[in-house]
């Protein structure tokens, strides 16, 4: 007989730790199960292997809302952050429920039997499970293929190419001329972490510049705070606190580009050689934050340059020959080692195409609720971040929502929901109001969102707060259907 559990979470991750630790806490008689198709937990965490891997978003709020981030570390490596993710995982007894090496390939909602039929590819073999509510927490790349844009000549080059996404353990990068291709968060991270562990001359070779900001990696507030203040008391003081301050310097990021952009330019300038064209290579030509503005944890990349190990050339790419790469300015970067830090694939649900009936689910005509659930997809979420603050303060607000909605259908006999697209009376609008180019390859494939609440995907975890922790689970918008009677709770 097929197994049937009451919640079935896609990716082990930050995203479906956070929605499990929600169900058990607020839905304790819920049965639930992890997929993960990988044969690790952590997903971005346990992905990328490359030097320097760590996150741009502080630990107050990357951190879980249910386990406390201690250390005054705000900026965090990757294999810390890992770790504490597996922490996190064991000691709520989460990694019990996980089932490893699951990839989902199909999965088709029956108004029949109003349930998910899921098929899971599991060591070589198919099997199905059943579920009366698919939650999506595979986050929003290809974790199979970065973006590589076809280079001519790169079958010429003599030296070797890489995929940050793909890190070959044996690189030997000691003492190498490395040309890093990108100026995203990727390299930015890459480049300091690779002269501290010993490459040669690293340059960043860029078409456009980046927006990069500096900021202390330790919280000088967060280690007084830890020091001389009850352990919750603390945590809850460095947590706003770095909540007020991403929430702040976006506002004033979006609101005030000019006086973002002085600040940027006083926090590089002092730590980069006397003379250099901060303009030409650190100014882009988009307003802040309309892609995301990178982070250099105490100006590392800045005094990198300066010291001489590493420069920054913007430029374009004619061609990849046997020594490097040529410019269409004429000038030529010799290379031992070409890293192309280009970006991701943006791929939602995993690249799971759900179906209703036996008939496709064309996601190009949904429109995202609250940014959490697709409109005519019954009994359906997925846990999407923040692109200008942390991942986690987003997916804890979906578990907590979708744990309310759970509760409330429990209440009252219901045994679907599904948001209803509002039709002419909400106007259409592009999944995210966001620019980087994996965003703007893909925005054709991607929900549509809306001109006003609740279908709007708002990047403010202030308003978030209300709309969604505080919001009305029975609202006009969602659309409950019962066949059962309401149970006591």
């Amino acid at each position: 007989m097929t197994e049937h559990l009451d919640v079935l979470i896609i990716g082990a991750g930050i995203s479906g730790v956070s929605a499990a630790w929600h169900l058990q806490d607020r839905c304790p008689s819920k049965s639930y199960a992890i997929l993960e198709r990988r044969p690790n937990m952590g997903g971005t965490w346990d992905l990328f292997k490359y030097p320097g891997i760590r996150s741009d978003s502080d630990m107050f709020t990357l951190g879980f809302r249910f386990k406390p981030w201690r250390s005054s570390q705000s900026i965090a490596e990757g294999p810390d952050i890992l770790n504490y993710v597996k922490e996190a995982a064991a000691e709520n007894g989460i990694d019990k429920h996980i089932r490893y090496n699951s990839k989902v390939v199909a999965a088709d909602w029956s108004d029949t039997d109003n349930r998910w039929t899921v098929t899971v590819e599991r060591d070589g073999a198919e099997e199905k499970i059943s579920a009366s509510f698919l939650w999506a927490c595979s986050g929003y790349y290809n974790y199979d293929q970065g973006y590589s844009p076809v280079f001519e000549g790169s079958d010429d080059f003599t030296g070797r190419i890489v995929h940050p996404q793909h890190w070959p353990e044996d690189l030997d990068y000691q003492g190498k001329k490395i040309v890093v291709i990108g100026s995203g968060a990727t390299a930015v991270t890459l480049i300091p972490a690779l002269i501290d562990n010993g490459a040669g001359h690293v340059t960043m070779l860029q078409r456009t510049p980046t927006y990069i900001g500096s900021l202390p990696d330790k919280d000088a507030f967060a280690e007084q705070a830890n020091k001389y203040l009850p352990p919750n008391v603390a945590h809850f003081l460095n947590r706003w606190k770095a909540i007020a301050y991403a929430t702040g310097q976006y506002q004033v990021a979006r609101r005030f580009p000019k006086v973002f952009k002085k600040a940027l330019r006083q926090m590089a300038v002092h730590r980069l050689p006397e003379g250099f064209d901060y303009d030409k290579h650190f100014v882009p030509n988009y307003k802040p934050w309309d892609q995301r503005v990178c982070l250099a944890p105490n100006g590392d990349i800045f005094k990198k340059i300066r010291a001489g190990s590493a420069d920054v050339v913007t430029d374009t790419i004619e061609r990849f020959d046997a020594t490097g790469i040529q410019l269409t300015s004429g000038e030529h970067l010799d290379a031992d080692i070409i890293i192309t830090a280009t970006g991701l694939n943006m791929q939602l649900l995993g690249g799971l195409e759900p179906s209703r009936n036996g008939e496709p689910i064309d996601p190009t005509k949904t429109m995202t609720y609250k940014g959490l659930m697709l409109s005519g997809v019954p009994n359906f979420a997925i846990t999407f971040g923040y692109t200008n603050a942390s991942w986690t303060l987003k997916a804890d607000l979906v578990s907590e929502f979708v744990c309310r909605v759970l509760n409330y259908m429990d209440a009252n006999g219901f045994d679907t929901v599904q948001p209803e697209h509002p039709g002419a009376a909400v106007d259409e609008e592009p999944f995210m109001d966001f620019t980087p180019g994996y965003f703007q390859r893909s925005m054709h494939l991607l929900p549509k969102s809306g001109s006003k609440a609740p279908w709007r995907l708002k990047q403010n975890y202030i308003l978030d707060l209300r709309l969604i922790r505080q919001g009305k689970v029975d609202e006009e918008s969602l659309h409950f259907t019962k066949h059962r009677a309401p149970v006591s709770v």
